[in-house]
């Protein structure tokens, strides 16, 4: 980052400098630092005041607004999330189990639903995403649902994650059915995907194809302030005056009427611009990949590299960027990005960088980023000093093999909860191996965990946790900053 920004120990000050520099925002928020004519958000900042109703009981003005999010959307509800969509997950999955309850989760949930499952008590199951090149985790697979389901009777609820943080769709409609004739309500986090079924080029949503609950997180792809999100009930199932109750537990009693105006302006864009938005931003992605086709040792990949892996569908809004050169991993592609570039990419990876674009990007940025990659690709080609070689790495398939192991099943000993009954101490990691995790770790961004509390520690855990740290992957989760100690169960 540049020191002219850096120099501000200020936040707003820093963030004020950021904000007028040159940086450009291929992360989230959708909004992407657009002029959008926002007034003084002094001017407009309240609490529930006359005339401007109530979110937890909205009886005109904010009533009417979410009923227009409704339509949008074609639900038969639909609510304002001022707490991101975790706030949305923690609701849903209070307002659809009872506490102890068995349920099914897709490994690669995000942190809120883990959460969840504590807060809650809940006996997890879990169903294991594909594993795809480059370490990008895939769909759900229908059949090991039903699998699971089959053998426990008991369960009340499945939750999934689809789009992933790499914009992987899986078959909802599918897995809805299945989840339904085993009598289990379905929650997908679709928190990627608010941008679906609000243009042909996208993937249809999930709350058309069967899900019972559904949340999105309006900021990740719309113009919408961060933290800004929305629960749609989809279904028949779902138990209303539950879901409000929960709502107003897990959300702030003092809701931001800056935040849900953020809201109530993107549902006015959608309605009155969108088609035209969308439009634009289907041709920029076009363009985007068809030239991408020129690089030799930078790949953007398409729909033909998922081909193997029979995906139902991928957002064409996530762009990921793989690296095919032996001098350069994900994450010194990132850095070069950003510090030569002044291109701010949303994440890294050890094989991929990914841009997550919206419709208020612009033919600029998209121009900008591409360029870029073109001078980093003829740099490739031209010199082998532009980059230290990462010698562990030099082989790909080697690290395609580590990645897998990555999100390798563990031993799960107990409940996440249950490791609460017991005394923790804290471990050195080196020496951890064959005891019972506390505590979670894993890579952010996604935040999907390698290891839960209640599951064993292995050897080859701690070899992965090492490479990580070496590839300048980003772990977190432990308590201990420096990745040297763990929290483990001290004793059964």
């Amino acid at each position: 980052m540049d020191e002219q920004i850096l120099q501000y120990k200020d936040l707003y000050e820093r963030l004020a400098a950021y904000g007028k520099s040159d940086y450009y925002p291929f992360h989230m928020p959708g909004h992407k630092r657009a002029a959008l004519n926002f007034a003084n958000p002094y001017q407009i900042d309240i609490t529930e005041i006359e005339a401007f109703d109530s979110l937890y009981y909205a009886e005109d003005l904010l009533r009417d607004s979410q009923k227009r999010l409704q339509k949008i959307y074609n639900s038969k509800r639909s609510y304002y999330l001022i707490n991101g969509s975790t706030g949305g997950i923690l609701s849903a999955i209070g307002a659809s189990i009872k506490t102890g309850d068995e349920i099914i989760i897709a490994r690669n949930c995000h942190k809120s639903v883990y959460n969840a499952v504590k807060l809650f008590q809940l006996k997890t199951h879990y169903i294991y995403p594909q594993f795809m090149e480059c370490g990008i985790q895939g769909k759900i697979v229908p059949e090991q649902l039903e699998d699971v389901l089959k053998e426990h009777k008991n369960i009340k609820l499945v939750v999934i994650t689809s789009p992933t943080y790499d914009g992987i769709v899986s078959d909802i409609k599918k897995i809805a059915d299945i989840a339904h004739r085993y009598d289990a309500t379905l929650i997908v986090d679709e928190a990627h995907g608010a941008h679906f079924s609000l243009s042909s080029y996208f993937p249809e949503s999930s709350v058309s194809l069967g899900a019972d609950l559904v949340i999105h997180s309006l900021h990740k792809t719309l113009p919408s302030f961060t933290q800004t999100a929305a629960l749609h009930v989809a279904g028949d199932r779902a138990d209303i005056l539950g879901l409000e109750e929960m709502m107003s537990i897990f959300q702030s009693s003092s809701p931001s009427y800056l935040l849900m105006a953020g809201i109530d302006r993107c549902i006015g864009i959608i309605e009155r611009s969108g088609k035209q938005l969308f439009d634009k931003y289907e041709e920029n992605l076009k363009r985007f990949y068809e030239i991408g086709k020129n690089l030799k040792h930078l790949h953007v990949l398409t729909e033909k590299d998922y081909e193997a892996y029979d995906v139902p569908a991928v957002d064409h809004g996530k762009i990921l960027i793989r690296t095919c050169h032996p001098k350069v991993n994900g994450v010194q592609l990132y850095d070069l990005l950003l510090n030569k570039y002044h291109l701010q990419m949303e994440m890294s990876s050890a094989q991929y960088v990914l841009a997550m674009t919206s419709i208020m990007d612009t033919q600029e940025g998209f121009d900008r980023l591409f360029w870029a990659l073109l001078e980093i690709d003829r740099d490739l080609e031209l010199t082998s000093d532009l980059l230290e070689v990462c010698d562990d790495y030099r082989n790909k398939s080697q690290l395609g093999k580590f990645l897998e192991r990555v999100y390798e099943k563990r031993e799960k000993v107990m409940e996440i909860s249950d490791t609460e009954h017991y005394n923790i101490e804290e471990t050195l990691l080196q020496s951890s191996v064959g005891k019972i995790s506390a505590e979670y770790i894993y890579l952010y961004p996604p935040g999907v965990p390698m290891i839960v509390p209640g599951e064993t520690i292995s050897d080859h855990l701690i070899e992965v946790i090492g490479k990580c740290r070496n590839l300048g992957l980003h772990l977190q989760g432990l308590r201990d900053r420096q990745c040297q100690k763990i929290l483990t169960v001290a004793s059964i």
